[in-house]
């Protein structure tokens, strides 16, 4: 593009951004996506001020800067007929589409600039990657790393039937003082979007600046994790908190000490029963304000915001918002079912949001059907479950598999991410999956319609099935419409059964001695901080899948585990804020048909390992543990152990630092991931040994400084992954005898040298990439006609560092 596009792109923005800043203060319905434009609008003006102060070229074709002009002067245009907008819902989704479509097109002209100005921050970071995890391993108590983790997430772009609520509850924060305020409403009504909407508010932040502090309280708190968190997020050094006071004592010194500057606390999903919690962060000081979100109203605590359901038309916008698709037009709907459907879902943002989505694209037929049900069906409910009966229907609508999977998400706690990986390892053996593909198809077919979140942290996370970098989020209705579901069947019946023990305090259905033995499949424990891992019995013959949620700093597997002799997966989470040392590990040898172990957060400690035979254990994660003492046992024969092993994934282990040479010698390993273990500086001789391992991932082991010479005798690998492994200047002369190799991954390893043996890699289809690692194959190509090199954009997401 030649400099007359540069001038008429800066002159075109700089009018696009006149008429945003404008109309932002007219087009109140269009505020938030004003303000996102305003926003990507401020980011890529320093890049067309830096094209044409250093008068170079921007990568693209004349025709196509034409046609971005052409679509910035219609923004214009589009910016500034916002403010004639009244309160018709059509064109108010028209015209919201419209500018979420303008700003992804801004977005994606300047990505190519934008990227390398975030690929050498990236870099930059990586370099450094190794020092930031042992300045976090370095706090007391092995604390992990939390950065920003009480920021204030992002509300949706686009919102409805909140202004008047932000407004009336903005005043109230503006105010000087101490002030407790309560927005209370069902689950599912908005809570939470309307507080991060409020956080948002420019003059909210230009008072309370970086004091906010948004903490999700959920059902079974933890002040302790609450309060260690605020203290990362402050940069301050994570202190070791013994009981809930000292952690109050602890916020209060740090509030005196941010003090007189406002400060706003947001405790959001706050329980019946955790009153106290707010009462004990009642600090005294002169500007500070409890802003708190409940299913419950709070009458103690004075000023309260009770948000009522959404009015017809905002019900309706929202509505149309998830079962219309943007090029369709409202009018082939019949407005009579359109109401009748506002009706069953009473004014609920999720209830409408998730019947919306669930009817997207649907013949009229089916909103017929599942109108039919909602009238036939909806006066057998107690009022309590008014709103819960749109969302079964939504449940009935998926396939009897699906539904299924989705029934398993009950087993993870409220307000947590739930790894993919856990997913899989769950799936797999409950429902006999032939791959682990179609447990992502089943995930995505949730995602679609509304009933999880699918987040994914890194851009190339799923390259050759890699899944780590994937979670799913639940609302909690949701997965309180899952409980309710388990529990329509007596215990003993139940296909999966969801327990949570508070303390010591057992279910009275488990202490009673009469009770059958428990038939489910799938059977989820979940215990809190203060579990002494004293453990009754519990007969359950038939549980094959066993989920352990934990929060301990010393936990102790049950004994009762002894007699599952189905069990086929076994998945440990640690939820608490420092690892937690796991006992009685040997008791997993009895268990002779588990082919799946998932472990996170827990310390492995040295055991007598000579018990250990599992014959049948196909799998082992290791995510974010300590496996030092374990692996250094001079007693563990790894072979006898797992003799059938195929699959290690080791992630963020973080005391890793060489790998065990006994693991080499489990011939039937097909499937080797060490990813994340920023201490691991090599790999042992033996790897030779590993003549079946078909994918092994190293990525982002920035220490690692070699691959081993005898890597060539891997005959069957066909994935290799080194992206990232900033440490390995080249790669040895025998990489050119793995034969078998198809796909190479290397990004930013634009400083490897590649050896004169690569022209030997005939097999080789894909080489995955940054840009300037992509130079150094440019040689090879002729050589390798089957070669596909595929420049992949930065992975400038840096969230994977939180962990």
């Amino acid at each position: 593009m030649m400099d007359v596009g540069q001038d008429a792109i800066g002159m075109i923005i700089d009018k696009l951004f006149e008429a945003v800043v404008e109309e932002i203060a007219k087009a109140v319905m269009f505020k938030a996506l004003l303000e996102q434009l305003e926003s990507t609008l401020g980011s890529v003006t320093p890049i067309v001020k830096e094209i044409q102060k250093l008068n170079r070229e921007l990568d693209r074709p004349a025709d196509e800067t034409e046609k971005f002009i052409k679509k910035l002067e219609q923004g214009e245009q589009l910016v500034r007929k916002c403010s004639t907008v009244r309160f018709n819902c059509f064109k108010r989704i028209y015209y919201a589409h419209k500018l979420q479509n303008l700003d992804a097109s801004i977005v994606r002209f300047f990505q190519v600039d934008m990227a390398a100005q975030q690929a050498r921050i990236t870099r930059e970071t990586l370099v450094k990657v190794h020092q930031i995890h042992d300045n976090v391993m370095g706090l007391e108590g092995k604390a992990f790393k939390i950065s920003g983790a009480c920021s204030v997430p992002d509300p949706p772009a686009v919102t409805f039937g909140l202004d008047d609520p932000v407004e009336e509850l903005k005043m109230n924060l503006l105010e000087k003082g101490m002030k407790v305020i309560v927005v209370s409403g069902p689950a599912g009504s908005g809570k939470s979007t309307l507080v991060k909407k409020l956080c948002k508010d420019d003059k909210v932040k230009g008072k309370f600046k970086n004091n906010i502090f948004f903490v999700t309280v959920s059902k079974r708190p933890n002040v302790k994790v609450i309060v260690q968190k605020i203290c990362r997020h402050k940069d301050c050094n994570v202190p070791v908190l013994l009981t809930d006071e000292d952690a109050f004592n602890e916020l209060g010194r740090l509030l005196n000490q941010i003090q007189p500057e406002p400060i706003l606390l947001v405790l959001d999903d706050v329980w019946s029963g955790s009153e106290s919690i707010v009462q004990n962060l009642k600090f005294q000081l002169p500007d500070y304000k409890i802003l708190v979100t409940s299913r419950f109203v709070f009458p103690q605590f004075g000023l309260g915001h009770n948000l009522k359901p959404l009015n017809e038309e905002a019900a309706m916008a929202l509505f149309y918002l998830s079962a219309i698709l943007p090029d369709q037009s409202s009018d082939i709907l019949d407005q009579n079912l359109v109401f009748q459907i506002l009706r069953a879902c009473k004014g609920s943002p999720l209830a409408l949001t998730v019947v919306g989505r669930s009817l997207c694209g649907q013949p009229e037929e089916v909103w017929q059907m599942r109108v039919k049900e909602w009238t036939e069906g909806a006066t057998i409910f107690h009022s309590n479950t008014d709103l819960i009966f749109p969302l079964l229907s939504s449940l009935d609508a998926l396939d009897n598999n699906i539904k299924e999977c989705y029934m398993d998400l009950g087993s993870f706690p409220e307000d947590h991410r739930i790894p993919v990986t856990a997913l899989i390892d769950m799936w797999m053996e409950l429902y006999k999956l032939v791959e682990d593909r179609y447990a992502i198809v089943n995930l995505n077919d949730l995602s679609n319609r509304n009933l999880v979140n699918l987040v994914i942290t890194r851009n190339t996370a799923s390259h050759n099935g890699c899944y780590n970098d994937h979670f799913v989020i639940q609302h909690d209705l949701l997965r309180e419409l899952i409980i309710y579901q388990s529990m329509s069947e007596p215990i003993e019946r139940r296909k999966r059964l969801f327990i949570e023990i508070s303390g010591n305090s057992f279910p009275e259905w488990w202490l009673e001695q009469k009770l059958h033995q428990v038939n489910a499949r799938l059977l989820s424990i979940s215990t809190d901080e203060t579990f002494s891992s004293n453990w009754y019995d519990i007969k359950a013959p038939s549980v094959e899948v066993l989920v352990l949620n934990i929060q301990t700093k010393e936990y102790t597997l049950p004994n009762f585990m002894e007699i599952m002799d189905k069990m086929k997966v076994l998945i440990v989470t640690n939820n608490g804020f420092f690892l937690a040392e796991l006992n009685n590990i040997q008791i997993l040898g009895s268990l002779s048909n588990l082919k799946r172990i998932r472990l996170e957060r827990v310390s492995l400690p040295s055991f007598d390992m000579t018990t250990l035979h599992m014959k049948n254990l196909q799998t082992i994660s290791l995510v974010l543990c300590n496996v030092f003492e374990a692996f250094r046992n001079p007693t563990f024969d790894f072979s006898d152990a797992f003799p059938n092993l195929k699959e290690m994934n080791i992630d963020y282990c973080n005391d890793l630092v060489e790998f065990p040479n006994g693991i080499c010698d489990i011939g039937s390993l097909n499937k080797l991931c060490i990813t994340n273990c920023h201490k691991l500086s090599q790999l042992p001789q033996g790897i030779r040994n590993l003549v079946n391992l078909q994918v092994l991932r190293l990525a982002s082991c920035v220490e690692l400084k070699a691959l081993p010479d005898t890597i060539g005798n891997l005959s069957n690998l066909d994935f290799l992954d080194i992206s990232e492994c900033l440490s390995i200047q080249e790669l040895p002369m025998q990489i050119g005898e793995l034969c078998s190799l198809k796909a190479l991954s290397m990004r930013g390893c634009s400083s490897c040298v590649l050896p004169a043996s690569t022209t030997n890699l005939k097999k080789l289809e894909v080489v995955r990439c940054d840009e300037k690692t992509a130079y150094n194959w440019e040689k090879f190509e002729a050589h390798l006609t089957n070669l596909n090199v595929e420049v992949l954009k930065e992975d400038a997401n840096l969230n994977w560092l939180d962990n």
